[in-house]
C-alpha cells in the first residue's frame, strides 16, 4: 500500500494504501536539506528501468512554470502503480545543497486514466540492440549529414537547444560530452574511431551559425577542424518530430520563449545500433567514456 487513490465522484477514498516514505521526507524536511513543493500533473509515461515518471505538470508559483518532465520516485518500487493519463498529486523534494538527488513522495492519484487511454505520440526508449534510423541533418557549417555516414564509429549522440537556461540540463550535457572529447582525443585510435553528435530540437532558433558559436564555447575554438570529431546539427521538423519518438525525447514550447524537455543520450555502435542509452542527467563522463571504449573495442 503505497500509492493514495481519490475518487472525483464518491470523495476521496484510498486505493493503494499509505503514503511512501514519509519519515524519511520528514526527516530530510527537518534537517532543511530540502525543500518541498506541492506538484500536480497528469503522468505522460513511466520508466521502470530508471524510476522515473514523466509528468506534464501544473505550475508551482514562486518556483516553475508549467512544463513537461521527468521526475524520480523516492520508491521506484511503485512504477507499476502509475499508468498515463493519470492525474496525481506529490511532495517535489528539491535538493538545497546540490548533495542529494530531487525526488518525489506522497503521490496521491486524484483521477485515473481511461482504461481505454491512448497516447497522442508514441515514445520509443532504446534498447541495446535497436537498430538506429539513417536520420538527417544539417549541422555547424550548414552540411547535410546523416547518422549511417558514421557506421563504422562508435556514435556518441545527445539532444540539447542552445539558449537552454537551466544548468543541470544543456549546459550540463555539453560539458560532460566536452570532457569525453578532450579524453578521447588523448587516444589518437580511439579518437579516430568515434565521433559525438549534439542534436538541437530547436530548428526555428538554432541556425548553423548559433550552433557553431555555442559548440566554440566548449570546445575553446571555432575553426573548422575543431568540429571534425563533435557535430551540432539540427533537423527539421518533421524529421525532428521522428528523432524525439525514436530517442524518446519529449519537449515541448515554453514560457518566455523556451523549451520545456527531457534528457536523452544513446550510445551507437558501429553496425549503426543501440550499445547503450542514458535517460536524465545522471550519468559521469567516466562512466560513459568506459562505455565508449568497451563498444569500440568490440566493433558492437
Amino acid at each position: 500500500m503505497r500509492i493514495l487513490a481519490a475518487s472525483v465522484v464518491l470523495a476521496l477514498a484510498a486505493l493503494t494504501g499509505c503514503h511512501s516514505g514519509s519519515k524519511a521526507g520528514q526527516q530530510a524536511s527537518a534537517n532543511s536539506q530540502f525543500k518541498i513543493y506541492k506538484l500536480r500533473g497528469k503522468v505522460i509515461s513511466t520508466n521502470p528501468a530508471t524510476g522515473e515518471v514523466t509528468m506534464s505538470n501544473e505550475a508551482i508559483p514562486g518556483f516553475m512554470e508549467a512544463m513537461i518532465m521527468p521526475y524520480k520516485l523516492k520508491d521506484p518500487s511503485i512504477i507499476g502503480d502509475l499508468h498515463p493519463g493519470d492525474v496525481l498529486t506529490a511532495d517535489l523534494f528539491v535538493s538545497q545543497n546540490g548533495d542529494a538527488g530531487d525526488y518525489i513522495d506522497h503521490i496521491v492519484v486524484i483521477a485515473q486514466g481511461k482504461p481505454d487511454y491512448r497516447p497522442t505520440v508514441v515514445y520509443h526508449v532504446p534498447e541495446p540492440g535497436d537498430a538506429v534510423p539513417d536520420f538527417k541533418l544539417r549541422n555547424q557549417d550548414g552540411r547535410a549529414i546523416h547518422l549511417d555516414q558514421f557506421r563504422g564509429k562508435t556514435l556518441l549522440l545527445t539532444f540539447i537547444y542552445t539558449r537552454c537556461p537551466l544548468p543541470s540540463f544543456c549546459p550540463l550535457i555539453t560539458h560532460n560530452f566536452a570532457v569525453i572529447n578532450s579524453q578521447l582525443a588523448a587516444d589518437p585510435a580511439l579518437y579516430a574511431r568515434t565521433h559525438l553528435l549534439c542534436v538541437s530540437f530547436d530548428p526555428v532558433h538554432d541556425t548553423p551559425a548559433r550552433l557553431r558559436a555555442y559548440g566554440a564555447q566548449y570546445m575553446g575554438s571555432d575553426a573548422r577542424s575543431a568540429f571534425a570529431h563533435w557535430d551540432f546539427a539540427v533537423p527539421t521538423k518533421p524529421e525532428l518530430e521522428e528523432m524525439a519518438k525514436y530517442f524518446d525525447v519529449g519537449f515541448s514550447p515554453g514560457p518566455n520563449d523556451t523549451i520545456t524537455h527531457t534528457l536523452s543520450t544513446t550510445l551507437i555502435g558501429p553496425r549503426g545500433k543501440v550499445a547503450q542509452y542514458y535517460p536524465g542527467n545522471d550519468w559521469t563522463p567516466q562512466q560513459v567514456l568506459a562505455d565508449v571504449k568497451h563498444v569500440a573495442a568490440s566493433a558492437g
